[in-house]
């Protein structure tokens, strides 16, 4: 299975799209425009992001056993409980990052009996552990991987890692959200590696997030690997239980702890002048909807927000993105945009909704204030975004579309 950099992910392409590039308004204006609902998306695609980097070695007693490992983390006979801090959280000196090949012995040794092959790992000297092979229990192989990260505790990632995502947003079979006896959350999701579900690659993931930031990210897929393969059997092969174990083990943790510490960047918004709150996105999307349409179900988060409506013809999924700060970004995005008397541009666009809806339409309207205040809002002629449609055309004109883009009411805050 190809290792991935976490910038190729579905979620660092979109919003790289919505930050820095664009060109031509009728150049991918889609992606760009789609790109308001990276928010709402962000909790699936991160799970979609295979890690590269380093990764902390350890030696086996054999599955089920103590582990002894080399950088520090316990000595023969002792025990490798889940809960337990880990030797380096103890020390104030990092012990010595770990290798990709000793990553690899740590898998093998956690996956149930069964063949493992074509593996592949980084390890943890460049700032994140990653490892994944094919495995087979004999009833059919099935690719996997290890992500090894960390997270600052209590920070709105860490946060997000330990949510379920929205059905609306994430095709899923389920989600599930454990907390084990030493605080850590573990989200497991069963997904789909497409949206659109144009072939049934199922993605099982397990998301784990300790009190000390320690971030362990468990995929698995019923194929041979994540794309371009044929499913080989039904299901991933390792239910829950055994994904709470994988992701759980304390050597993952050891791992963890011999990655580099970088300083914690600024987050965006910490001076109140980034960031935007999602319940107050929320309720001006609200009062800005036209009369004749009743919320079914609505949702916010950080900068993004988005309603289902139903104005008697079938459901219809409206979202909207408010960003500060984007004026740098006018030539890009706003590229032979119409410009109002007060100086605000807007772009509008009709075209076809995610790729592989058949049938799905997506209606845009985009717009950017002299402040740098931008408002994205699209509207789908279906429930959510990766489903049948179920009208022929959004619920909201274009017409409403725009008066919702450029109503007074996000003067507020912009």
């Amino acid at each position: 299975m190809p290792v991935h950099h976490p910038s190729d992910s579905f979620e660092a392409r979109l919003t790289d799209a919505l930050h820095r590039t664009g060109g031509s308004f009728d150049t991918d204006r889609p992606a760009l425009v789609t790109a308001g609902a990276v928010r709402g998306r962000r909790l699936a695609h991160r799970r979609r992001a295979a890690f590269v980097g380093g990764a902390a070695g350890v030696a086996l007693a054999g599955v089920g056993g103590a582990l002894l490992v080399p950088w520090g983390g316990g000595r023969p006979g002792a025990p490798d409980s889940v809960g337990g801090a880990s030797p380096s959280a103890r020390s104030s000196t990092p012990a010595a990052a770990v290798t990709g090949q000793e990553l690899i012995d740590t898998l093998k040794g956690l996956l149930p009996e069964g063949k493992v092959t074509d593996t592949q790992a980084r390890g943890t000297e460049t700032g994140q552990g990653y490892v994944s092979a094919v495995f087979d229990d004999g009833r059919g192989k099935a690719a996997l991987s290890v992500g090894l990260d960390r997270v600052e505790p209590g920070s709105e990632q860490a946060g997000q890692w330990g949510t379920c995502p929205d059905k609306a947003l994430v095709p899923q079979d389920g989600c599930e959200r454990r907390v084990l006896s030493d605080g850590s959350v573990l989200v497991i999701l069963k997904g789909y590696e497409y949206p659109d579900r144009r072939v049934d690659t199922k993605r099982w993931s397990a998301d784990l997030v300790t009190p000390a930031g320690q971030h362990v990210s468990v995929n698995e897929w019923n194929a041979a690997a994540e794309k371009d393969a044929a499913v080989s059997r039904p299901f991933p092969p390792l239910d829950a239980d055994r994904l709470e174990r994988l992701a759980a083990a304390a050597a993952w943790r050891r791992a963890v702890d011999t990655i580099p510490r970088t300083p914690a960047a600024p987050t965006a918004g910490a001076d109140g002048q980034d960031a935007v709150s999602g319940a107050r996105v929320l309720a001006t999307l609200v009062a800005l909807l036209p009369e004749n349409v009743k919320v079914v179900s609505r949702h916010g988060e950080g900068d993004y927000a988005y309603v289902v409506v139903d104005d008697g013809k079938g459901r219809s999924f409206v979202q909207v993105n408010a960003q500060r700060n984007m004026g740098d970004e006018a030539g890009d995005l706003f590229a032979g945009a119409e410009k109002l008397a007060d100086g605000t541009l807007v772009a509008e666009h009709q075209g076809p909704g995610d790729k592989g809806v058949e049938g799905g339409v997506m209606w845009t309207v985009d717009s950017l204030r002299p402040d740098g205040f931008r408002i994205v809002v699209s509207a789908f002629n279906a429930g959510t975004q990766h489903e049948a449609p179920t009208r022929a055309k959004p619920a909201l004109t274009m017409k409403q579309l725009r008066a919702v883009a450029l109503g007074d009411r996000w003067l507020v805050l912009s």
